[in-house]
């Protein structure tokens, strides 16, 4: 399973880097066409036909694979500051509520939006751009983010059931403090060897 989460996050970081060489290539283009216009008077119109579309489906595709991997390497937020005062027990119930929680709303999602993908290639929707993309293509992305996102946070409430520890579980934290240090030292104001 690591290999999906892990290609998913690369699919992510894939996108990211073609939002910049669009970005980069209209930037380029708007340049070009500024100094042609400055030169000779009238400006080309170069442009790239609906890239400020295109930056936003690779934006929507982007935020939604990396989720998975994000979650699989500690990079999602979690607030544990109580939740680390109380005894391993509480803290493996609260661990398996959490999961599963977010293994319900993740499945309500997925679900909801294989509905919505569905209903746009049935109905044959289109962007509004320059370029009309069948908005399906765009929200497949969406609906593979969250299948995946859906089966890390499975595979982490199945883990953490049969009492292993959940992969993100000390990653990502104490990112400031060293392993030796306490933050109470830190806040006391106490300094570092």
């Amino acid at each position: 399973m690591n290999f999906l989460y892990k290609a998913s996050g690369w699919t992510a970081a894939l996108f990211i880097l073609a939002i910049c060489i669009l970005v980069m290539a209209q930037v380029t283009l708007n340049l070009i066409d500024k100094v042609y216009g400055a030169l000779f008077g009238v400006p080309f119109g170069l442009t790239i036909p609906s890239y400020a579309d295109f930056t936003g489906f690779f934006l929507a595709a982007s935020s939604f694979l990396a989720l998975a991997y994000t979650l699989r390497e500690g990079g999602h937020i979690r607030v544990s500051l109580l939740l680390h005062q109380f005894s391993h027990r509480v803290q493996h119930f609260f661990e398996i509520l959490c999961l599963s929680i977010a293994a319900a709303i993740t499945l309500y999602f997925t679900w909801f939006t294989g509905r919505l993908v569905l209903e746009s290639w049935t109905y044959g929707d289109l962007s509004a751009g320059m370029i009309a993309v069948p908005i399906w293509i765009p929200q497949a992305s969406i609906l593979v983010g969250l299948a995946i996102l859906a089966i890390a946070v499975l595979d982490e409430l199945i883990s953490v059931l049969l009492g292993h520890g959940a992969s993100y579980e000390g990653k990502g934290e104490n990112l400031l403090v060293d392993e030796d240090d306490t933050a109470a030292d830190y806040i006391a104001g106490e300094d570092r060897p």
